[in-house]
């Protein structure tokens, strides 16, 4: 699988960490966003990764989220049409 991160970073340098949790706050200057994994609803999740950036990045993260996530579902449907 290409990525267009490929040309950015080593993949050799890259970790990967598995996410089923996130929780985002801002204030006037800045957003955070924290993410994790928890596997059972009583336990407190484990936040291994917290992001911290402009509302500016914020914004551009979204939209670069939201197109990526279009993209994945059209993939899908193209797939599910196929068979």
């Amino acid at each position: 699988m290409s990525n267009i991160h490929d040309k950015w970073c080593e993949p050799h340098s890259l970790e990967g960490k598995y996410v089923n949790f996130f929780k985002v706050g801002h204030n006037a200057f800045e957003f955070v966003i924290d993410f994790g994994q928890v596997y059972d609803e009583n336990q407190e999740p484990h936040i291994h990764t917290r992001i911290i950036t402009s509302p500016v990045y914020a914004k551009a993260f979204l939209e670069t989220l939201r197109e990526s996530v279009e993209q994945y579902e059209k993939n899908i449907t193209d797939s599910a049409n196929d068979d």
